[in-house]
């Protein structure tokens, strides 16, 4: 039975609208779909990606996730307070605009309106950090926002899935260690040790994480993250026993 798969969102919904209906128009509507993490941050609506989610599982969809680095920051966020992540080497923060967490914020409640945080602010905090009489009504604010359905959906999401001739993860893998020695941020941040090993994995390593202009396959993995966050299309792709295809406008492409 052919499995699509999806990469890196980033609240961009009009993006995730135009693939579901290239995969229901070359599979049908109870298609099976794994999402490779990255929901939310910088696109405008990370709250109905989410909601998109959760009402096609209630509808009794045949989906599944796995979570990427921006879900595990929003995450934190909500349940901690916290803003920096070690492997984010310029030291931004959650809020900056490079990373997008004023995006997914704002999506979910006035951000602009109730704290003067628009684009500009959101940088300046990005870099120095969330004035300490802002930051605790801020944080109450976010965790009243988000429903908790939403909140369960980002805690619950695995870090990877077992496919047999694939295993799905957001970042990728350390080369040579098996799955359950994995830590978990190898599989939501690594890129340049993973993507230059090219021995076999015992499995196609399906990711996303690190963009490129169209899905790349490789003889040890795929890489499925287009660049949405930055604008660009979100491709879904389409595995089966006839080989791996991008799903265009036109129908499939094979990789």
């Amino acid at each position: 039975m052919p499995l699509y798969a999806l990469g890196d969102i980033h609240g961009q919904l009009g993006q995730l609208e135009q693939a579901l209906d290239r995969i229901a128009r070359d599979g049908g509507g109870d298609a099976p779909v794994v999402f490779l993490g990255d929901f939310v941050d910088r696109g405008a609506d990370s709250r109905a990606v989410i909601e998109t989610f959760l009402a096609g599982l209630a509808g009794g969809r045949d989906w599944s996730f796995v979570k990427g680095n921006h879900d595990r920051m929003f995450e934190r966020f909500l349940t901690e307070g916290i803003l920096s992540d070690d492997q984010i080497k310029s030291g931004k923060l959650y809020l900056h605009p490079n990373l997008g967490g004023a995006a997914t914020l704002q999506s979910y409640f006035d951000l602009a309106g109730a704290f003067g945080i628009d684009e500009e602010t959101a940088a300046r905090f990005g870099v120095e950090g969330v004035p300490g009489d802002i930051l605790p009504d801020l944080i109450a604010a976010a965790r009243e926002a988000v429903p908790e359905s939403h909140k369960a959906f980002l805690r619950d999401l695995p870090l990877w899935l077992d496919r047999g001739p694939q295993i799905f993860v957001h970042a990728g893998i350390r080369p040579g260690l098996p799955m359950g020695y994995q830590q978990e941020d190898d599989l939501l941040w690594i890129r340049h040790e993973f993507h230059r090993d090219t021995r076999d994995h015992g499995a196609l390593i399906v990711h996303g994480h690190t963009p490129v202009d169209w899905p790349e396959l490789h003889l040890n993995r795929l890489n499925l993250d287009t660049g949405a966050g930055y604008g660009r299309e979100l491709v879904p792709v389409v595995l089966d026993g006839d080989g791996i295809f991008a799903l265009t406008a036109r129908g499939r492409a094979r990789l």
